[in-house]
């Protein structure tokens, strides 16, 4: 079995490697590819030492690969995994600093950051996953790269085998387990809505629905999780993603970013920090300080996906896929974030208690302009650009959606082609 993760040459990789090390009897890979371009290529080789030595240090029995060309390695692939950044931590820095122009969150998956970020990636994964579909027909693409939601939708839309990730509700399912004394297995989620838009509504342990218990025992901790007023959090009665403070608190976020350094000169620190970690050929377990880089529980999450899909596992998982009629109040063409039966026909969406109108409202509102987005993000336009600017709810003015539009062409100029034609 052969697994290639495109964008292999990011500081994340390590923890998918641990993840895939330790949880060897659930998905039994011979090969494991790290796929980066060749500007990349240094730290590609620096990841994939110390990714081959966790191998090593934990009994694995296959091979870690590095690589600079994607066609060369797509035989014979049971799945590729996507974690790619188009434009560096430096496209990031401006995502999470333009929006402030017009007094609007700063962020690389949220509102005009979070569009950037589409343009940039969706032209490229979609390339990508053209190749894949040549080379390995079969094979899955499971997505990581944000924004997820639009990113998956863009995949689907263009009929390829294609599975949205993302790690928010394992770390729940974990914090959850480590206060009730049980195993993160056995925490199931109640978990609806969209890609960094949702609300666990119910959490179960033996059938038991224990929200309330967690609500009344660690609100405060639930809070500072969500970074949220914790008499908010009382109040709604459900447990919002962390990304849901960027609606809920808009205009306190915006104060705070802009006296702050980015997350992107942040995570820089990081990355350098960690390659020099990395270089060490002592070093075969991942860093501590990879916790603050993010994507915790990413391996896991991506272990239990992909070995549902490739050993027809039949395991439940929350994961990215096509709405159907899952949420009456959306297309059945949106891409929605639920708890999933995941086999070898893919990732299929389990029964959800409808949301209330609070949320179903701010989501039908997200999932149209993620819809824009993604023919922003297909066809170009600098007229599409606004549209979805303004379809969105952090923004919905026509003097912010122009404004926006014009400063997110000039600075991604370099990743739209459609821009300088």
């Amino acid at each position: 079995m052969k697994i290639v993760v495109v964008g292999g040459g990011s500081t994340y990789t390590p923890e998918l490697a641990d993840g895939f090390a330790r949880l060897y009897d659930r998905l039994p890979l011979d090969e494991l590819v790290l796929v980066d371009i060749p500007a990349a290529a240094e730290r590609l080789e620096l990841v994939g030492g110390v990714s081959s030595r966790i191998f090593g240090r934990l009994g694995h029995p296959g091979r870690v690969l590095t690589s600079t060309s994607l066609d060369e390695v797509l035989d014979g692939a049971a799945a590729v995994l996507l974690q790619l950044r188009v434009g560096g931590q430096a496209a990031r820095h401006s995502d999470e600093t333009f929006p402030h122009l017009c007094g609007c969150v700063g962020q690389e998956t949220t509102g005009a950051g979070g569009l950037a970020k589409a343009l940039r990636t969706v032209p490229v994964v979609l390339d990508i996953a053209e190749r894949v579909r040549r080379a390995a027909p079969q094979s899955w693409i499971v997505d990581f790269t944000n924004p997820v939601g639009i990113v998956t939708r863009a995949l689907l839309d263009a009929g390829h085998r294609a599975v949205g990730l993302c790690n928010v509700a394992k770390g729940f399912q974990h914090t959850f387990g480590d206060w009730l004394g049980v195993d993160a297995e056995s925490v199931q989620l109640d978990h609806v809505g969209l890609n960094h838009l949702t609300w666990e509504t119910g959490v179960r342990v033996d059938g038991v629905d224990v929200l309330p218990k967690l609500l009344a025992e660690h609100a405060d901790s639930l809070a500072a999780r969500c970074m949220l007023p914790v008499d908010m959090l009382r109040g709604l009665g459900v447990i919002p993603s962390y990304y849901l403070r960027y609606y809920y608190g808009h205009d306190r976020v915006v104060a705070e970013q802009r006296g702050t350094p980015s997350r992107a000169e942040e995570v820089t620190r990081l990355e350098r920090e960690l390659l020099e970690m990395y270089a060490d050929p002592a070093l075969d377990t991942k860093p501590e300080l990879l916790g603050e880089r993010g994507g915790t529980y990413y391996s896991e999450a991506a272990v239990e996906l992909v070995g549902g899909l490739l050993r027809d596992t039949g395991s439940t998982q929350v994961a990215n896929v096509r709405n159907g009629g899952t949420l009456p109040f959306l297309k059945p063409e949106a891409v929605i974030e639920v708890p999933c039966r995941v086999g070898d026909n893919g990732a299929v969406p389990l029964p959800v208690t409808p949301p209330e109108p609070l949320y179903a409202g701010l989501i039908a509102h997200v999932a149209a302009y993620e819809e824009l987005a993604v023919r922003a993000a297909v066809e170009g336009g600098v007229e599409r650009v606004e549209a979805a600017l303004l379809a969105h709810p952090l923004i919905g003015q026509a003097d912010q959606a122009r404004q926006l539009a014009s400063e997110l062409v000039a600075a991604n100029g370099a990743h739209l082609p459609w821009a300088t034609a």
